[in-house]
């Protein structure tokens, strides 16, 4: 068994999912007592949030890729960003170590395409939605990502870094992004992107009438599946 990598901290909440993905997907393939060889380095997320807020990306791009460095040296044979935002530097990590970065936008392109959609609706900050780093990486796999209007991109980013970020998740929060998801149903999503690791702790499949991708969990996949590969 290979050891997974995690960069998490961004934030303990969804990394706490990452943990508990890795054991129970090991576990329930060998079964037994086997659990996952994981090695966490988990990142003062304050700080990144003040370096994000600023658009301070090489500064971010410093902390994550000596995080990364580091985790390789203690042993780890792959790494995984927790954050979907975080993939905005991802190639600079990449080329800092030595051993696969598994990103989680490809992996949720797998997830995409294996239910056959090719249109989906894409919910996370507003670099993640905004920026081009994970749209496009998506489009080089054949899938079309639509996102709010300038209102809902707005709400949406706010209520990440004011609520999800830290542990809030309210049923009116929730109540605006399944009305979010109707509109962008409206415009052709088959399917919707949960592309902040934090929003499948407020939206489950259960507050949707079309596919969610918890991009936490393709992502963990795609690491156990690394990890317990021959």
């Amino acid at each position: 068994m290979k050891t997974i990598g995690l960069i998490g901290g961004l934030t303990w909440h969804s990394s706490a999912d990452y943990y508990r993905y890795f054991n129970q997907m090991v576990n329930q393939r060998l079964g037994g007592e086997e659990a996952a060889q994981i090695i966490l380095y988990s990142v003062n997320f304050g700080t990144i949030k003040k370096l994000t807020l600023a658009d301070d990306w090489d500064g971010v791009a410093e902390i994550i890729t000596s995080a990364a460095v580091r985790t390789v040296e203690a042993g780890a044979d792959c790494i995984l960003l927790g954050a979907n935002t975080m993939h905005h530097i991802a190639d600079k990590v990449a080329a800092s170590i030595r051993v696969p970065l598994i990103h989680i936008a490809d992996a949720s392109a797998a997830a995409i395409r294996e239910k056959g959609l090719d249109t989906v609706a894409l919910l996370g900050t507003k670099y993640t939605m905004q920026m081009d780093f994970y749209r496009d990486r998506l489009m080089k796999k054949g899938i079309r990502a639509i996102i709010p209007d300038e209102e809902g991109i707005r709400y949406v980013n706010q209520s990440i870094y004011e609520e999800l970020d830290k542990g809030m998740f309210l049923e009116d929060t929730r109540a605006q992004y399944v009305r979010i998801i109707g509109q962008l149903m409206e415009q052709g999503a088959k399917g919707v992107i949960l592309g902040c690791t934090e929003i499948p702790l407020l939206i489950k499949q259960e507050h949707s009438p079309v596919p969610v991708f918890d991009t936490a969990w393709w992502h963990a996949k795609a690491a156990v599946d690394f990890a317990l590969a021959d």
